[in-house]
């Protein structure tokens, strides 16, 4: 996750502390010494909606063998006791299941943020209202594109309106609430627009999501954009938070599943203000790029743990068996002890690119997906074989 609104304004915000530390980046097992990862968890696969990129591939049908409340609730102790600094409740819809504000609060009472991720349309006012009473930190509500794109891509007419509500519903009680947009051929010419929305609505804060091709993600593939295509949208996204900035909005843009939007942007300032691209590379090198298997772990909703939510078919251990910091911290799982010290790996572009210290290798599904080899290139990586080999600083 790169914060645009950061490197490009300095501004600050929360989780920059956990993205650009000078501690973080030779971490091994979390996010900084003595913390464990941001966890994802996909506490139900149960959705009320049909996404067609859905990585999770969820149905509106009950699963079995999902975790408990009691088991739940062990879990986060678990992560209590490994120091994980926030655990983002994902789905499926969350929201669905009953027991979410009694394992929310509990993660607060064991000092663990909980974010929500969730589609936004199940947010009444009432609900709205428990979510900010017990003390969620973030809500991100997922918009991908306007009332026709976004309807076409959910699966289901007036899912627009009802995630539109439900921001208002937030915003009403003072709940911090933001914007979720996955990038596909079907929105991307809608992102200009969507981000006038975050005006007209007053919301203070968007995440980008670069397509991933895991779960129902990877039937549509030929949904992503072409490497030209998403130069343009990045373009567009930049001059927009600058624009943002210039007119005193304090508006939070943050770039997500594409660590060469690191590179692009360093690349895009070096001529143009040499002395903000310095500022840029020097949060990146804190960043360190993609950490999957890191600084960020997913653990489904059976308890299996996974090196992120999008490598759900690569399993490390479950939570019910042995405890997640065992788990997360166990290098005999070849894949796991590979993401910690994945540089030699690599293949192909990512094995011989001069930006490794700022990408990482960036996204393991995409390379997977495409080569069927776990370490091979990321084939969304846009650089030109020019700019690969321009790096080295």
């Amino acid at each position: 996750m790169l914060s645009l609104t950061k490197m490009l304004t300095g501004d600050i915000y929360y989780g920059d502390e956990l993205r650009y530390t000078p501690a973080s980046k030779n971490q091994k097992h979390g996010v900084s010494e003595g913390r464990g990862p941001v966890v994802s968890w996909n506490y139900t696969r149960t959705c009320n909606l049909k996404c067609k990129h859905c990585y999770s591939s969820s149905e509106s049908k009950i699963y079995e063998n999902e975790l408990t409340t009691e088991e739940a609730l062990k879990f986060i102790d678990e992560l209590a006791d490994f120091n994980v600094p926030s655990l983002l409740f994902s789905g499926g819809e969350p929201l669905i299941r009953k027991d979410f504000f009694t394992l929310a609060q509990h993660a607060v009472e064991k000092g663990i943020r909980p974010t929500l991720s969730t589609n936004g349309t199940l947010i009444t006012p009432e609900i709205a209202q428990k979510i900010k009473d017990i003390g969620v930190g973030y809500v991100g509500i997922s918009i991908d594109g306007l009332r026709e794109a976004n309807d076409h891509f959910r699966g289901v007419e007036g899912a627009f309106d009802k995630a539109i509500e439900g921001i208002r519903n937030c915003r009403a009680v003072g709940q911090r609430v933001g914007l979720r947009f996955t990038i596909n051929k079907s929105n991307y010419k809608d992102i200009n627009a969507i981000m006038d929305l975050m005006e007209e609505e007053n919301i203070d804060r968007i995440c980008f999501y670069h397509l991933v091709y895991s779960g129902r993600g990877n039937a549509i593939v030929h949904d992503d954009l072409t490497h030209e295509e998403t130069r343009e949208v990045m373009d567009l996204i930049i001059e927009r938070t600058l624009d943002f900035a210039k007119r005193g909005l304090k508006k939070e843009v943050l770039m997500v599943d594409n660590h060469a939007d690191a590179v692009y942007l360093y690349l895009k300032f070096k001529d143009r203000d040499p002395e903000r691209a310095e500022y840029i590379y020097h949060l990146l090198q804190m960043n360190g790029g993609n950490r999957s298997g890191i600084a960020f772990s997913n653990v489904d909703n059976e308890g299996n743990v996974h090196p992120d939510q999008f490598t759900q078919h690569h399993n490390l251990g479950n939570v019910k068996e042995r405890p997640f910091k065992e788990i997360w911290t166990d290098l005999s799982n070849p894949i796991l002890a590979g993401l910690k010290d994945r540089k030699p790996l690599l293949q192909g572009r990512c094995r011989t690119c001069n930006w490794l210290n700022v990408c990482n290798g960036n996204f393991r599904a995409r390379g997977e997906a495409v080569t069927g080899d776990f370490w091979g290139y990321d084939p969304a990586c846009y650089l030109t074989d020019e700019e690969c080999q321009m790096g080295g600083k």
